[in-house]
Parts: structure tokens; sequence; C-alpha cells
């Protein structure tokens, strides 16, 4: 079930999805553990994407009668307003894939929106199934780490003590990083303002409708640049002694890879950061 706004058809190339941040989960007794900090990340995540013109998408969930977030309950309702006057939507949901029987990606296509980031909850629900199936429809996601959240699982006896809501959202994040851009912070997700090409997102990659016939992940997507000369190319500046120059988001594999990771074709805008030093994530 979907409701959204009358949306023009106005080109914006790149959007921020913002899943299921409603009152229910981010207020009173019933909040996250993190919620005072996914607000102001997703506060912080909207504010950057309003002002540079990108398509701002807010995910509601219709939970089941007598839940949390049932709806038209005062914690269904969305905790950030919905700006309508700049075209924003709102998607309602009933099941963890905002796309899953949504007019999600008839809106984003209609938008011309090629890239997006994912932020909200629930780090292994809702975020994560949303974030995996707009990868496998050809789309650039961005996750900000610190700005999606969940809760503690609690102990089950004979399998696991308490498992900490940080160590869930780090594990949900993990297979989406090896087709999805896993970024740090918030903070250095960047939103470039809509034109007839922005000048650092190239061509955009095929894009494949749920209904078409399934291909190999990697051959819808734009290729990566290539890692061999990214690696001689920060070799060089090492060596010179002169400050790397990184894109936003993690500019090395972490634990994942030996290899370096390196940048996409694609960034939602240029920055400049320090490198994390090695074994500080």
């Amino acid at each position: 079930m979907t409701s959204h706004a009358d949306h023009s058809p106005t080109t914006h190339h790149q959007a921020l999805i913002v899943v299921d941040v409603q009152r229910a989960f981010v207020r009173g007794d019933g909040a996250l553990p993190e919620a005072e900090r996914l607000v102001d990340r997703t506060a912080e995540l909207i504010t950057r994407a309003r002002e540079a013109g990108a398509l701002v998408v807010h995910v509601q969930n219709d939970g089941p009668a007598g839940g949390d977030d049932e709806p038209h309950t005062p914690g269904w309702e969305l905790h950030h307003p919905v700006d309508t006057g700049r075209g924003e939507v709102v998607i309602r949901k009933t099941h963890d894939d905002a796309f899953q029987e949504t007019s999600l990606e008839s809106v984003l296509t209609t938008s011309g929106v090629r890239s997006l980031a994912v932020c909200g909850l629930m780090s292994e629900m809702c975020v994560q199934a949303t974030a995996r199936t707009a990868v496998e429809l050809g789309y650039r996601v961005v996750l900000p780490y610190d700005a999606h959240a969940t809760y503690d699982i609690p102990a089950e006896p004979g399998i696991s003590a308490v498992v900490p809501a940080a160590v869930v959202s780090r594990v949900a994040a993990w297979p989406l990083s090896r087709d999805a851009d896993v970024t740090a912070r918030a903070a250095d997700v960047g939103f470039t303002a809509p034109g007839p090409r922005s000048p650092d997102l190239h061509a955009p990659p095929p894009h494949r409708s749920r209904s078409s016939p399934s291909t190999t992940r990697r051959s819808s997507r734009a290729p990566l640049l290539d890692i061999a000369r990214i690696a001689r190319s920060r070799s060089a500046r090492a060596a010179r002694g002169s400050p790397q120059q990184i894109q936003w988001g993690l500019p090395y594999s972490s634990s994942r890879r030996s290899a370096p990771r390196g940048c996409r074709t694609w960034s939602f805008q240029q920055r400049t950061a320090s490198p994390t030093p090695p074994g500080a994530r």
C-alpha cells in the first residue's frame, strides 16, 4: 500500500530514502538505544538533500493492528516533517522491503534517480532489505553507517547472550558492502544539485526492473575504477609525502579484503578526508 504527494517529473539524479523513522521507534520508552543519534543524523541528511535539490523519500511502515506502528496511531506518525512543497514523497509499506508492492521504483524512475542513500531503521530488516533491492535494480547505493540503527537482540538461553544493537547494525551492513558503499559517517555524504549532467555522476547504469530477467549483478552496474591504478596512485602520493585525496566514504576495504576498495565511478560529492588508520575500524 502506498501514498505520496503529487510528484512532478523533475530530474533529480539523486535521492535520499529515509526508512521508517516513526515516533514509536525514536521517542518514549520503546525508542531505539541510539534513537537520538539516528534522529540527528537522518535530519542532517534530509537537510543536505533538500539544499541540493535531491529527491527525499520518507518510507512509513504500516504495522499490524495493536502494534506500535499501527496506522493512524501516534507511534505510526513520521518523526521528520515532510516538505510537500519540495515534492517530497511518502511511501507506505507493509513489508520490510520498501520496493515490495509499493510505487517506490516508479517514483525513482520517473524522477530520473540513478543514485541513492539509504538511512533509518531497522538495520537488519527494512534498511537492509531496501538497500539490497536498490542494488539489485541497478541503483548506486550508499549506506551511511551512523544513520541507521536497530534494537539489541535479547539473550536466548543455549544460543547467545544479548547482542548489542551496534553489533547487529554492523552485521547487517556487512553483506551490503560488496555492492553498495558503506560509509562510516553521514557527514561524509554530500549531494550535488540536479542538472542535465551532474559532473560527478557518470552515465547511468542500466536500470533493471524487478520483472526483468535476472543477470549477473556486477554486469548491471557501471564499471569500477581500475583498482590497480588507484593503488599505484596512492603509493605515488605516499612516496611524495602529499596528503591523500579521497572521495567520501571508506577509502579502504577495512578487514573485508586485502586490496584497497578504491572509489567507484560515482559519488554524491567529492570530498577530502583523512584516511582512517589501519585497525581503527
